[in-house]
């Protein structure tokens, strides 16, 4: 069933919202919103502004409430062990934010690895209680810097998957 809903949406929406979508999920990010879009076929300026604008998206908003509702959820016990188990992994990555801060927390959300990105960063600049302008400002840093590692990494697997198996 819902891999009918998936199939549905994927073929009945416009490739642009799946990649902006994509871009705003907390997995996927840039990391899913680039390949992917690339791989439908859109123009790359196309793909990068949907991207970008879809990471974006959920930022502000992230930066104002992860430490509120995280707060709040803590009341819960399976939320006490996610938030335990988030802050965990954050800390473990999350030195270059500690030693460097705002710039630190750019080249964290900019390097495209598994639990780093936009939603982790606004965790960590919570954590770090970095002030919402810098935070901000770090999260867009790291974001285009993100999609400018993503891109020619996609873009030479495709000639290079296409090359090796067109025989071209």
């Amino acid at each position: 069933m819902i891999e009918r809903i998936i199939n549905l949406f994927l073929t009945s929406s416009p490739k642009e919202i799946i990649v902006m979508i994509l871009g705003a999920m907390p997995i996927s990010e840039l990391r899913g919103a680039i390949p992917f879009g690339i791989a439908s076929g859109l123009p790359l300026k196309k793909v990068l502004f949907f991207a970008i604008i879809g990471n974006m998206i959920p930022a502000i908003p992230l930066l104002f409430l992860f430490e509120p509702v995280s707060n709040y959820l803590r009341k819960f016990p399976a939320f006490v062990k996610f938030f335990d188990w988030l802050n965990r992994r954050t800390m473990k990555k999350a030195s270059v934010i500690e030693k460097y801060e705002a710039l630190g927390l750019a080249i964290f959300v900019g390097i495209p690895l598994p639990m780093t990105g936009m939603w982790t960063g606004c965790f960590a600049a919570s954590l770090f209680k970095i002030r919402f302008r810098y935070a901000l400002l770090a999260v867009i840093t790291g974001v285009l810097m993100a999609a400018l590692i993503v891109t020619p990494i996609t873009l030479f697997g495709k000639g290079f998957i296409h090359n090796v198996f067109m025989g071209r």
